[in-house]
């Protein structure tokens, strides 16, 4: 389970090392091969762990589209901004362009642990989304539920 948030820097190519602690449970998870994309509601990127993202992906897929715009802008988002990565052998990812810009990042980042997967986000926006709360929508019962 991945879990934290690690304030994390990107050079000018879009090359980020994830955090140690992170990285070495990738390497155990999935020999550090990973698949990023783009979050279908948030501005900011996904990171799943390859196995993961292989039993995701078909669910994503099957989902009925036909009359469902929400649908295929979900089916767009995650799966059309999907790219494999792996991490180098300094724990490094190199983002392309369309992600980066997606998502808005820059220099200063966010990389966060969010149970089977991972958000990256630009640093100012993370701060902004946890400042925000004008959310709407209220918790389910099963969160209500929780001894939290």
């Amino acid at each position: 389970m991945y879990s934290g948030s690690h304030a994390i820097t990107m050079d000018a190519k879009g090359r980020l090392a994830i955090p140690s602690r992170i990285r070495d449970q990738l390497v155990a998870d999935c020999g550090g091969r990973i698949v990023v994309t783009a979050h279908h509601e948030e501005r900011c990127l996904l990171v799943y762990p390859e196995s993961q993202w292989q039993t995701l992906a078909p669910q994503v897929q099957a989902l009925p589209n036909i009359q469902s715009a929400s649908v295929r802008k979900l089916q767009r988002r995650l799966l059309g901004h999907a790219v494999p990565l792996e991490l180098d052998a300094n724990g490094r990812i190199l983002l392309p362009p369309t992600l980066r810009d997606f998502a808005g990042l820059d220099k200063d980042l966010i990389v966060a642990g969010l149970g089977h997967r991972l958000e990256i986000w630009n640093e100012a926006a993370w701060a902004a989304s946890n400042e925000d709360d004008s959310d709407s929508d209220e918790l389910p019962p099963a969160a209500l539920l929780l001894n939290i």
